[in-house]
């Protein structure tokens, strides 16, 4: 027979009382945060990976304030090019009007003070900020004012060519802007040649714009001069020198006949009026001929500003706007390509935000499966903790009671 000692009696009840309280209190807990996990004991395993939840949350949160800001920078790159694209618009009316052959010289020097505007407003779109003293298109220098006047009065880079990179998702990262280099002095791929006359030319002779006849040809991207010559017995001709052959490759002569189509290099152009000796053209790819809008604008504003007084300086005036017409219409092909850019981007931080917003849910679901409580399962415990108390409770009050003195 194995004695009980009262004491031990007393330590059992007293002990179950204070496990039945604790799982009671525990359970009271969960109720009141609404959380099935409250230390990492309750549930090591899911503990573990509901921190590894939380810092996915926390990660992707970062995504989405990069994305904000890229977003936020490139809303306003648009809105700017949206504008350059205008004022380049308004710069081709011009020059179309600048050909009127009716116009004196006081109304070429009105034009070219309008050209000077559009100048000006061009000049300060590049230098674009966003409100903040940021820069819009100084490259990653975006402290630093993009264009500035230098000496002669020309507009000159200060930026550099980089690019602010944003991680904007897992395995993403963005550009979030254009340097102005690749805005206001570049031009498409494929943008279209580009037929300029030199300026020390003396007679009349004007040309057509460039058309692309066959762009297949062997030498189609090479650059070439027109020289113009008479021969032996007086009769104007032109010989075709191909620049980007090493060394130079000269064509033999060929009579020139006016408005009679040239071919070189699968492209095609006219030349009309009376060449002297010694007058040249050059025809060049686009991204050779010259591709700074600030520059090829002060060209034609120059121009204007000269008066025409012979053949010859009606002439080099008409050469000059054929020639900006074609910079221009390469300009506008370059603006409107970056802005496409720009709204693919855009386009693409917009579906970022959806799967970020569908990666923030199945983060929560998955949060709340490991660590939130089941709150009808957790009141069935609390009642059964409860229960057990009292049960607990009440033997002990009557194991208290047990005395055989009251038996005498």
């Amino acid at each position: 027979m194995i004695r009980v000692a009262s004491s031990t009696l007393y330590t059992q009840g007293l002990s179950s009382m204070n496990t039945q309280q604790s799982a009671l209190l525990h359970v009271q807990q969960q109720l009141g945060t609404g959380r099935r996990v409250l230390s990492p004991s309750d549930d090591p395993v899911a503990a573990t990976r509901v921190l590894g939840v939380k810092l996915a949350a926390s990660v992707n949160g970062q995504y989405a304030t990069s994305r904000k800001q890229a977003n936020s920078t490139l809303g306003l790159e648009e809105n700017t090019l949206k504008t350059v694209t205008t004022t380049i618009q308004n710069i081709q009316t011009l020059l179309v009007n600048a050909g009127n052959g009716t116009m004196s010289d006081t109304d070429r020097a009105s034009l070219a003070t309008a050209l000077q505007g559009q100048y000006d407003q061009l000049l300060g779109l590049a230098n674009a900020d966003d409100g903040n003293g940021n820069y819009l298109f100084a490259g990653l220098q975006s402290s630093t004012v993009p264009f500035a006047k230098n000496a002669a009065g020309g507009a000159v880079y200060q930026g550099d060519t980089g690019h602010q990179l944003l991680q904007v998702d897992v395995a993403r990262q963005m550009q979030a802007g254009n340097n102005g280099a690749e805005i206001f002095q570049s031009v498409t791929a494929n943008a279209g040649y580009v037929l300029q006359g030199n300026a020390a030319n003396a007679g009349t002779a004007t040309y057509s714009a460039v058309s692309a006849a066959n762009p297949g040809d062997p030498a189609y991207g090479h650059s070439f001069t027109l020289n113009f010559a008479p021969n032996g017995a007086g009769r104007m001709q032109y010989t075709i020198t191909d620049n980007s052959a090493v060394p130079p490759v000269v064509g033999a002569p060929i009579d020139y006949i006016e408005d009679t189509p040239i071919s070189v290099g699968g492209v095609s152009f006219s030349v009309k009026g009376t060449p002297v000796t010694g007058d040249s053209m050059t025809i060049k790819p686009a991204q050779q001929a010259g591709a700074d809008m600030f520059a090829n604008l002060q060209t034609v504003i120059d121009t204007l500003k000269q008066p025409m007084n012979t053949g010859t300086d009606n002439a080099r005036l008409q050469n000059v706007l054929a020639t900006g017409i074609r910079q221009f219409s390469n300009s506008l092909d370059n603006v409107l390509t970056v802005r496409s850019s720009v709204g693919s981007r855009m386009q693409e931080l917009d579906s970022l935000d959806t799967i970020g917003t569908n990666r923030d849910l199945t983060n929560e679901a998955t949060r709340s499966s490991l660590e939130d409580l089941d709150i009808p399962a957790a009141i069935s415990e609390f009642y059964q903790r409860s229960t057990a108390l009292q049960g607990a409770q009440q033997s002990f009050m009557q194991i208290q009671g047990m005395n055989l003195f009251r038996f005498l």
